[in-house]
């Protein structure tokens, strides 16, 4: 294979890629490699005036028609940072791209994330010639994903979701900031409230995030009961506190204290810095290839992890609104997708036809369990029922469910048995799965995502009972991040193709949310509805809840 350094001038001669069929293209920290099936081509990139090579600017404007051309089909690592970075110099991407990222993220399936040299060397393949290695690894991995049947996954799933997420990220969901300041008075002036409580209570200025203080304050001077004392002190952490919360009445004001306090510096005070200060925006980037399960995460900011269970978390989301004048937020989210999946994939009558008829799941469940007629199901009957009923999903065990209820594991054990007596179908399906895990050592998704579980063999008992764990409950939730995302490939599509303004920014697990122009609210509900009720053919049907309002927060 040849290698030749580039200089600017044979760079201005593009024709010595037009007959290549597909050119590998990687930018490190040395300059760009290109490669185009017979010759590695280097364009050294200078880090100083006083250094040989080109400004980076200079040679990705010398591409710009390689990116530009649509016949064109590119080999990268990271397509959605690529055109991130070509956004800053006004160049297009057009080409087709071939992802190695995404590729290897689906073909390895263990949610690990590497660099492509560091994937290069772990298949075996040689960095001397970075492009020429990572059109190698495009051919390992293009052969590994139809070995494992999951090409299609790839290519009509993963890799158009990317552009569809790019989008999202530019999109922005825009922050009232004049909310945001009269929150942050208000939160401030709530935790000043509890930290002089708290003093006030403990008798000496202590700071109830110092652990050493806190620990010498309630298991010395106040003599509480929990308290274990190591070589470090004592463990103040949130389970033990939820543990005393009863004992002493500066327990639930410091639990109170931390909640806001972390409320405060990781979403009011955190966004501040990450809004576009010319547009409102906030710009969070998803993450698509670092989960083991498919489901997409969220940075700078976490705009997926905002805590809901609680009203302080809810209070948050009145900060976004839409970027029209006038506009709305619709959001929509599948009722109960892992139960669905559940009655699904173990073929259990008795669920599947519950959730034809409409009927509500967690009452039926609560008749079963308790063994009542379904018009004696008490709301304290229910919520039980909705906790086994969600934690079977998870692998529940009795211990865990009894924690939840506060109950005694033994009437936990005793629960989740009529359960599975009720539903036995539904526990050969987890043994199965279990089972499955123990011969193959991976779980898969409906649509053949896979995920490999090594601790399912372990002969460690907590590593054992994760695996078990995770090989009950990766297929129902593996199933429903693959769900949503054809429904997000469908949302964006048909917005663009009805030539919409109203964007698609936003997806938290099981809903999706649009930033939606005042006179298109109704097209944009039947859109959401429409794609994500069809994403999948199922043996029960897969229902979607809408809700509209001038802020996020009004749409849930």
């Amino acid at each position: 294979m040849q290698h030749v350094t580039v200089t600017l001038t044979d760079l201005s001669d593009l024709s010595l890629f037009s007959e290549a069929e597909q050119v590998a293209y990687l930018a490190d920290e040395e300059g760009v490699h290109l490669f185009d099936g017979k010759t590695e081509y280097f364009l050294p990139v200078r880090k100083d005036f006083f250094d040989k090579g080109f400004a980076y600017d200079e040679v990705l404007v010398a591409l710009k028609p390689l990116f530009g051309r649509k016949e064109a089909r590119l080999i990268v690592y990271g397509k959605k940072n690529l055109r991130h970075e070509l956004d800053l110099f006004g160049i297009s991407l057009n080409a087709y791209c071939n992802d190695c990222e995404i590729e290897n993220y689906l073909a390895e399936f263990s949610g690990k994330q590497e660099t492509a040299k560091d994937l290069a060397f772990r298949l075996g393949i040689g960095w001397d010639s970075p492009a020429y290695a990572l059109f190698r690894i495009h051919l390992l991995l293009t052969e590994k994903l139809k070995t494992e049947e999951m090409y299609s996954l790839y290519r009509d799933l993963e890799l158009p979701l990317c552009d569809v997420l790019y989008e999202m990220e530019i999109n922005g969901f825009k922050i009232d900031v004049d909310a945001l300041d009269r929150m942050s008075a208000e939160f401030n002036g709530r935790i000043g409230v509890l930290l002089s409580k708290i003093r006030s209570i403990a008798g000496e200025n202590v700071n109830p995030n110092s652990t050493k203080q806190l620990g010498v304050v309630l298991f010395e001077k106040l003599g509480l009961k929990a308290g274990k004392k190591t070589k470090n002190g004592y463990s103040t952490n949130a389970e033990v506190l939820e543990s005393i919360e009863d004992q002493h009445e500066i327990v639930p004001l410091i639990l109170q204290y931390r909640r806001l306090q972390k409320l405060y510096s990781t979403y009011i005070e955190g966004f501040r810095p990450l809004i576009d200060p010319s547009s409102g925006l906030v710009h969070t980037c998803f993450n698509q290839t670092l989960t083991t399960t498919g489901r997409l995460s969220s940075k700078e900011p976490n705009l997926q992890n905002i805590p809901v269970r609680d009203q302080e978390g809810k209070e948050i989301r009145k900060l976004f609104v839409s970027s029209f004048p006038g506009g709305k937020i619709v959001g929509a989210d599948y009722s109960q997708i892992e139960l669905r999946l559940l009655a699904h994939f173990s073929s259990c009558e008795p669920l599947i036809r519950a959730y034809r008829n409409g009927e509500d799941i967690h009452a039926l469940t609560a008749s079963q369990v308790f063994g009542v007629p379904l018009g004696d199901v008490t709301p304290e009957m229910r919520r039980s029922a909705k906790a086994v009923n969600f934690g079977i999903i998870y692998g529940i065990s009795d211990f865990g469910l009894a924690k939840q209820l506060k109950i005694s594991p033994k009437k936990a054990g005793e629960y989740i048995g009529r359960y599975f007596d009720t539903y036995s179908s539904v526990k050969e399906y987890m043994d199965g799965n279990v089972e499955f895990a123990r011969k193959h050592g991976f779980v898969q998704t409906l649509l053949g995502r896979k995920r490999r579980i090594p601790e399912i063999n372990s002969p460690n008992y907590n590593l054992r009972s994760f695996g078990e764990r995770a090989a009950m409950n990766m297929p129902l939730q593996g199933t429903a991040a693959d769900i949503i995302k054809i429904a997000m490939l469908g949302v964006a599509g048909k917005i663009r193709e009805k030539g919409l303004k109203s964007k698609l920014i936003l997806q938290v697990h099981d809903e999706l949310l649009v930033d939606t122009h005042p006179d298109e609210v109704e097209s944009v509900k039947k859109i959401l509805v429409e794609e994500m009720e069809g994403a999948v053919s199922l043996s029960v049907p897969l229902t979607v809840e809408t809700e509209c309002g001038d802020r996020w927060y009004d749409a849930k």
